[in-house]
């Protein structure tokens, strides 16, 4: 899957098949062959250079559950949010 920050809010977005981009990673595109990888990967050069989205990189993905995953901690809190919860009111 590719991921990269939209330009206009700096929201963590993943390329669909489409190849829109999607803030859900259940919307985005599992890449699973060297030809798609490389057809994606050029269009996601595409949006950088048009303003759209900016560093791109290719991720690994799981399924659990049904559900998609990064499976890297860093992928996960960039897809999902902060690790810690938000302060509470006093």
């Amino acid at each position: 899957m590719i991921v990269a920050s939209r330009l206009t809010d700096g929201r963590v977005v993943f390329l669909a098949e489409d190849t829109l981009w999607v803030e859900s990673i259940e919307d985005g595109l599992v890449i699973e062959s060297d030809a798609l990888r490389a057809q994606m990967l050029e269009h996601a050069e595409r949006a950088v250079d048009s303003g759209a989205v900016v560093d791109p990189y290719l991720i690994d993905v799981v399924t659990r559950d049904g559900h998609r995953y990064p499976s890297q901690l860093r992928e996960s809190i960039r897809a999902f949010g902060p690790t810690v919860s938000k302060p509470t009111a006093r």
